[in-house]
């Protein structure tokens, strides 16, 4: 299993890098490579295109529904109705209750049939296992204002865990428990950020990486433009002595 960041900036695209999105790529025992993307945050859809025709996907797979995470999947929904290469099938959408309804308002787009001629939706439940091809994808709740997943992505006994966003909580023990790859949300900055309940910091993730226990690589994620990414790094540094970086757009990991 390999996992590419498309985008990784949080709450909003930056100068950098558009939002949210990871391209998860892994083959079946028959040799044929399935990908799906973690979330497709605005911005997104224009530099998955230099790593795959959107249109083939195998899954979209998303964490919760602001724009930062889901936006362009208006784009994609443009891509497979308009373009010249029809899909056999539609295009399998997995994520929160309402993501039908929410994309189709996103598209001012009447709420049948919404996009469901093109994409087919179905909705995450608390830590119920869903397979796509090889691969076991398993949404647990998380800590945020809306209703959210962290995704643990299993492939011949490794594991990608992917928190969303979320501040602390139970559910990330089980979800970066002997992850080769945890990549953990760091939108806030302990010392500026006192809001709770809706992102990790550094030093959170950290925490949390520790407790889950068997983790290998720590991947902060999801820093707004505003965050300086080596104060980040410090806060996790000061509970995480493991392998530990800062997301960028092109860097990839074999899990």
């Amino acid at each position: 299993m390999r996992v590419t960041v498309v985008g990784c900036s949080g709450s909003v695209p930056g100068p950098a890098s558009p939002a949210s999105c990871y391209l998860v790529e892994a083959d079946d025992d028959g040799g044929r490579t399935w990908r799906v993307v973690l979330d497709l945050g605005n911005g997104a859809l224009g530099p998955l295109q230099r790593h795959l025709d959107p249109t083939t996907l195998d899954a979209v797979l998303l964490s919760h529904l602001h724009a930062d995470h889901c936006l362009d999947l208006c784009g994609l929904y443009v891509m497979l109705r308009y373009g010249p290469h029809p899909r056999a099938t539609r295009l399998p959408v997995w994520g929160p209750t309402g993501t039908a309804d929410r994309m189709a308002r996103a598209y001012d787009l009447p709420p049948v049939p919404g996009m469901t001629r093109h994409l087919d939706f179905g909705a995450w439940a608390d830590a119920e296992p869903v397979v796509i091809g090889p691969l076991t994808v398993t949404p647990l709740r998380v800590n945020h204002p809306v209703e959210t997943y962290g995704l643990r992505v299993e492939h011949r006994g490794q594991v990608l865990a992917y928190t969303g966003d979320t501040d602390s909580c139970e559910a990330l023990e089980p979800l970066c428990r002997n992850a080769s790859v945890v990549l953990a949300d760091s939108a806030f900055v302990d010392g500026r950020d006192t809001t709770t309940g809706i992102h990790l910091s550094g030093r959170r993730a950290a925490e949390a990486a520790v407790a889950a226990g068997g983790v290998q690589r720590l991947v902060l994620t999801h820093l707004p433009p505003w965050n300086d990414p080596s104060e980040c790094l410090d806060q996790a540094r000061a509970v995480w002595a493991g392998p530990l970086e800062v997301a960028r757009p092109g860097s990839t990991y074999d899990v």
